[in-house]
């Protein structure tokens, strides 16, 4: 991944109508505080090295160190149901060099809250933090797509409609 920021900008005919369109509400969204929770607990005590959050299809996309070459991919309900976290062993990161530390990710995640639900046309439509190589990956609903380093998207904050 580059160690600066990459900005990608997609289909034009999504840009195209991007103030005609609104979000709607999906399942993560009405359980956002719960999805945001279960992606920090991925992180931190379940191996996880890489999550996406889809929170407008409401799924959790994620990689984890034990088998680092598949995804697992949980729809739906089923990434927030009662006792998902409890279905996944506890897996530590001892020995591991992680580049984003366990006390960065409650705040990019409190971040992907604000992007989300600030605005009702350009919002965060995906997300994703992988611990291990530092990235923050997001794609917004003008289908722009940024991958930026942990650390230089907290010092960017006012590109992403916050003042720093």
């Amino acid at each position: 991944m580059p160690e600066r920021w990459l900005q990608v900008k997609g289909d034009p005919s999504v840009r195209a109508f991007l103030f005609e369109q609104r979000r709607v509400q999906s399942l993560f969204d009405e359980n956002i505080d719960h999805v945001l929770h279960i992606m920090h607990e991925l992180l931190v005590c379940k191996g996880a090295f890489h999550v996406k959050a889809h929170f407008s299809s409401s799924q959790l996309t994620c990689w984890f160190y034990d088998n680092p070459y598949s995804y697992r991919v949980y729809v739906r309900e089923q990434a927030t149901a009662a006792g998902f976290l409890d279905s996944l062993p506890n897996l530590s990161y001892e020995g591991r060099q992680p580049r984003i530390g366990v006390d960065r990710i409650v705040p990019v995640l409190d971040e992907f809250r604000r992007l989300r639900l600030t605005d009702e046309q350009i919002y965060l439509r995906n997300a994703s933090i992988n611990r291990i190589n530092g990235m923050i990956g997001m794609t917004f609903s003008c289908d722009g797509s940024h991958y930026i380093d942990c650390e230089d998207f907290f010092r960017r904050l006012d590109c992403f409609g916050k003042d720093v």
